[in-house]
C-alpha cells in the first residue's frame, strides 16, 4: 500500500470528520423543538421583577410616588388571571404616612389584601412568539375593602423567553377613591395630615413579570 503524504492524509481526515458532523446534525433525536405556545401551562407572577406604583397629589401641587412591595398572581391555561396585593406592604416613603394609610385608609387588619381578576382570551395570545409583543384591551375587576369596581385599560404583552412574559399598561390606569367608597377615609387622612387637599384620583402603573410553571 503506497504511503500517503501528510497533506493527503490531513485532507482525508477532514472529509471524514465533516461527514460525521453532518450525520450527527441530521440525527432525528437532535432536531430542535419549537417552544411551547404561550397559552400552554400556568403562568406564575415573579414578585421580585414586578412593580405596582401610584402617584398621589397633595395640597394641589405636590406629587408623591408610592408602591406596594408584595404581589402574587397567576394566569391559568383557560385565561383566568388573578393578582393579589398585600396592602400592608405599602411604602409611601414616610413611616407615619404608611401607618395612617394602613390603619385609617385601608384598615389592613380587617382587609389585608386587594385583588384584581380578569378573564383573558387565550386565542388572542396563541401566536405570540419569543421576542414579539402585542397590545390588547383589558377589563379587570378590582376589589378593595369588599367593594368591587371595573377598570378598563390596554396592556402591552411581551414574550421575553420561551417561559417568561411581561405585562405593562400602555398608559397609567386612573383609580379614584369614590370607585371603592373610600372618600370618607381620604377625608380622615387629609385632616390627620393637616392638608388643604388630597386629590381623590391617582394614576396607577405596573410591571408584571410571569414565568411558566
Amino acid at each position: 500500500m503506497p504511503k500517503l503524504r501528510p497533506l493527503a492524509l490531513a485532507a482525508m481526515l477532514a472529509l471524514g470528520l465533516g461527514a460525521c458532523a453532518q450525520q450527527a446534525a441530521e440525527a432525528p433525536g437532535d432536531a430542535p423543538t419549537a417552544p411551547a405556545a404561550v397559552t400552554e401551562g400556568t403562568w406564575t407572577l415573579d414578585p421580585a421583577a414586578s412593580k405596582l406604583t401610584y402617584v398621589s397629589i397633595k395640597a394641589g401641587e405636590i406629587a408623591e410616588t408610592s408602591r406596594f412591595d408584595r404581589l402574587s398572581g397567576r394566569v391559568a391555561p383557560d385565561g383566568t388571571a388573578s393578582l393579589a396585593i398585600d396592602l400592608a406592604s405599602l411604602d409611601t416613603g414616610v413611616a407615619l404616612r404608611d401607618e395612617r394609610m394602613r390603619e385609617m385608609f385601608f384598615d389592613v387588619a380587617a382587609n389585608p389584601t386587594a385583588t384584581v381578576t380578569a378573564t383573558l382570551d387565550p386565542k388572542a395570545f396563541a401566536g405570540l412568539a419569543v421576542g414579539q409583543a402585542l397590545t390588547r384591551p383589558l377589563k379587570a375587576s378590582v376589589t378593595v375593602k369588599g367593594v368591587t369596581a371595573e377598570v378598563e385599560t390596554e396592556v402591552l404583552v411581551t414574550r421575553v423567553t420561551d417561559d417568561r412574559v411581561t405585562v405593562v399598561p400602555t398608559a397609567p390606569v386612573i383609580v379614584s377613591t369614590d370607585m371603592f367608597e373610600l372618600t370618607d377615609e381620604l377625608g380622615e387622612l387629609r385632616a390627620a395630615a393637616q392638608l388643604p387637599s388630597i386629590t381623590p384620583a391617582v394614576p396607577v402603573s405596573f410591571i408584571l413579570a410571569f414565568n411558566r410553571g
